[in-house]
């Protein structure tokens, strides 16, 4: 039986992961559970699943629950770090959302484990950080973002010179058919009604911008050893088919399934076998077209930054990283409207001089420059909205 510890457990990869380990009941324990502050979620989740080791934002929130369940509560990025290398641990899956997931994925890759990984911004941040670390571990790595395991799964036993290009595909998020000119009248609501897929709202946001692909470009990059111009993104609304691999000899294998995160959870937990499922089976009859898109540029200018980053390298991708974290903060709270996240970001990346082959603390400073300097330009433009 394989002990599992869900870093970020109150998020929809954390919730869809205990369901996964609840329908699998022989082969998956739960031994470790991390939130920030979202305490009654955590109370029901060590209710039911009686972990033994608990991660909290800070202590204060550790408070309210040291009295549900016999726990070992830890604090901060410290408990995270000490869940993720936990000896009583096989099984890390990472669904925090943000650059938070850095050090945690870092323990968890040095302490060994095999690790489901549902964040894109660590890999953004710190890729060649974490590949390098990567090959000195006995760790094993397994994507679990549906376009990620697709690729993964299309490349499984191939080996890499034959590989000509990947094809990410993407669903278009809440505005693909929303005209540009209408983005300003657009509320909070409108841009995390997501058409396809149930999750957190940063990554819902960022969906709707298309940062999230191009966040999936980089993280692809590092993950498969391609160049980033050798990965094409597109528009595919039915989000049936997850992503695509080309080879030399022009043969594509595409990876397909219902959107349902429990597959490549499920998948990524249970690697390198497969376990049967009497769910979440794809019904061919009723898929009336499966059809495919460019992506327009102009219509969704986050992209562009994505690519830049990308081929900027060095801090560039860390900088570009925080500052999105940061406006989409501030457009989930209110404090700016949606059409200022591109500029913002736009602007602290023109002010950025790119340090290449950063070692881990220079590109930490890098995050938090961009940080800083994304909050003060968001003060001022809240204060002249």
């Amino acid at each position: 039986m394989k002990r599992v510890a869900i870093l970020g457990s109150s998020g929809s990869i954390g919730i869809t992961t205990l369901k996964v380990i609840k329908q699998y009941p022989n082969e998956f324990k739960l031994e470790a559970l991390a939130v920030n502050k979202n305490i009654d979620f955590l109370k029901r989740q060590v209710t039911e699943f009686k972990p033994g080791q608990i991660a909290v934002g800070d202590e204060e929130t550790g408070k309210k629950i040291r009295k549900i369940g016999a726990c070992d509560i830890h604090y901060g990025i410290e408990g995270l770090n000490r869940i993720a290398a936990d000896k009583d641990v096989d099984i890390v899956v990472i669904g925090l959302s943000g650059s938070v997931a850095l050090h945690p994925l870092l323990s968890a890759i040095r302490a060994g484990k095999h690790i489901a990984l549902a964040n894109k911004e660590a890999l953004v941040m710190a890729g060649s950080i974490i590949m390098s670390e990567l090959k000195k571990s006995k760790a094993r790595l397994i994507p679990v973002d549906s376009e990620q395991s697709a690729i993964f799964q299309c490349l499984e036993g191939k080996p890499r010179d034959e590989l000509r290009r990947l094809y990410l595909t993407a669903s278009g998020g809440a505005l693909y058919d929303i005209a540009r000119e209408n983005f300003k009248h657009l509320k909070k609501k409108d841009i995390l009604n997501h058409p396809r897929w149930k999750m957190g709202r940063k990554i819902t946001v960022d969906s709707a911008t298309l940062m999230n692909k191009g966040l999936e470009v980089i993280e692809a990059s590092w993950l498969f050893d391609v160049e980033v111009r050798d990965i094409e993104v597109l528009i595919h609304r039915q989000a049936i088919i997850h992503s695509m691999v080309e080879f030399i000899d022009g043969s594509v294998l595409a990876q397909l399934g219902v959107t349902d995160m429990s597959l490549p959870i499920q998948y990524a937990l249970t690697y390198p076998q497969r376990l049967p499922n009497p769910k979440n089976h794809l019904d061919f009859l009723s898929i009336e077209s499966l059809t495919f898109d460019k992506v327009d540029h102009k219509i969704f200018p986050f992209f562009y930054f994505a690519y830049q980053a990308a081929y900027d390298a060095g801090t560039a991708p860390a900088v570009m990283n925080a500052v999105n974290e940061e406006a989409v903060l501030a457009f989930l709270d209110q404090r700016i409207g949606f059409t200022l996240i591109p500029n913002i970001i736009e602007k602290i990346m023109s002010k950025h001089k790119t340090l290449k082959n950063p070692n881990l603390p220079v590109i930490l400073e890098a995050d938090t420059w961009a940080r800083q300097e994304a909050r003060d330009l968001i003060t001022r433009l809240a204060s002249n909205q």
